[in-house]
């Protein structure tokens, strides 16, 4: 049980077996326990740099769509691992099924923000819905607008469950080290950039 938690959590042989031991063999609980003892570890370095890390190139689709991406990490050593390097290439795979415009909700366009908000709030009034409710339709629109366009909240791919920013808590779990999605870019063939 300990070879198998280690390879699911990537912690070490010593911690896999306390946490063992500490939950009588529970697994899930043991597991559960690394990845909240990761995420702490990774909080308090939360001030380190991250300056290592990988520039995964990704084409999908016959090379009709391509994506490129920056993780990073703290040290040279992570960026080697092959965790660090399938979730560099889980994140183009994501990225180039989504098309996700924006990492996170914040970098957003005001302006783009304010013309979905008069769009939602000219449906919802021509649908006859009541002016004290509109409000609260227009932000439960745009928390579904968020999770379409933003990579951050969108679900991820492979697990449709949890969204992406839950994906890296786990990765910064198994590594213990601060990773920072730093930027992407998407390329789809015939594709006219905004602007």
């Amino acid at each position: 049980m300990v070879k198998e938690l280690r390879e699911k959590t990537g912690a070490g042989v010593l911690d896999c077996r306390k946490a063992l031991l500490s939950h009588e063999g529970d697994f899930e609980a043991a597991a559960k326990e690394l990845r909240d003892k990761g995420l702490a570890e990774a909080e308090k370095r939360a001030d380190r740099e991250a300056s290592e890390g990988v520039i995964e190139v990704y084409g999908h689709m016959g090379n009709r769509v391509g994506v490129m991406l920056e993780l990073n990490c703290e040290t040279d050593f992570v960026a080697r691992t092959d965790q660090f390097r399938e979730a560099a290439h889980n994140l183009a795979l994501h990225i180039a099924f989504a098309a996700p415009r924006y990492m996170s909700r914040d970098q957003v366009p005001a302006e783009v923000v304010e013309k979905e908000k008069a769009l939602y709030r000219a449906q919802a009034l021509e649908e006859g819905k009541p002016e004290h409710i509109v409000d609260r339709i227009i932000e439960g629109k745009l928390d579904k607008f968020y999770a379409t366009v933003c990579l951050m909240e969108q679900p991820y791919v492979k697990d449709e469950e949890r969204t992406v920013e839950d994906m890296l808590k786990d990765v910064v779990a198994v590594m213990g080290e601060r990773i920072i999605f730093k930027r992407f870019v998407r390329y789809e063939l015939g594709e006219q950039p905004e602007g």
